[in-house]
């Protein structure tokens, strides 16, 4: 990797999830969020990042959004599942992300909001001005993700350090 290429992160907020009588950290996915999962999946595909890590939380809702995301990505990163992503603000989920180990060049990062939306909007202190207004217009739905790319170590990320190159969430 040179110290000329930006890292990438893309924020990943689970698909729809259902409304079972479980507690909130077991909920599964709904069959629409089955679906909205390998469109969102298919979708980052087309974003040409090669993913060299997958940081998602431990709920229910998430492992199984990236369960079936990661099977339309032509390479299949190493994914970590961490319990502090779950429930997280914005300043935990840059905390995880600070402890990324230097030779990973990209990251996605799968979670919940409102903790995915307030990173996106925190760490982007630039922005492409077509993803920031469907981001600001959208909010960040269920499946949504926002590409962000930054330069610099994983321990220098902080707010106002990226740039937000796309966004992008499911038709409703």
């Amino acid at each position: 990797m040179s110290s000329a290429e930006p890292r990438r992160i893309v924020l990943f907020r689970h698909a729809k999830a259902d409304w079972p009588q479980v507690a909130d950290h077991e909920r599964p996915l709904a069959d629409r969020g089955r679906k909205d999962a390998a469109v969102a999946g298919r979708k980052l595909a087309d974003t040409g990042i090669p993913f060299d890590l997958a940081l998602c939380s431990t709920a229910t809702r998430t492992r199984e959004t990236w369960k079936i995301a990661v099977q339309e990505l032509p390479h299949r990163p190493k994914t970590v599942y961490e319990e502090r992503v779950y429930d997280a603000s914005p300043g935990e989920l840059i905390t995880v992300l600070n402890e990324t180990p230097e030779d990973v060049q990209n990251v996605t990062l799968i979670g919940h909001n409102p903790g995915i939306q307030g990173l996106a909007e925190v760490l982007a202190g630039e922005a492409e001005a077509e993803a920031r207004e469907r981001m600001s217009r959208r909010g960040f739905p269920a499946a949504a993700f926002a590409v962000l790319s930054f330069d610099g170590s994983w321990k220098s990320l902080e707010p106002g350090t990226a740039t937000l190159l796309d966004y992008w969430a499911p038709s409703e």
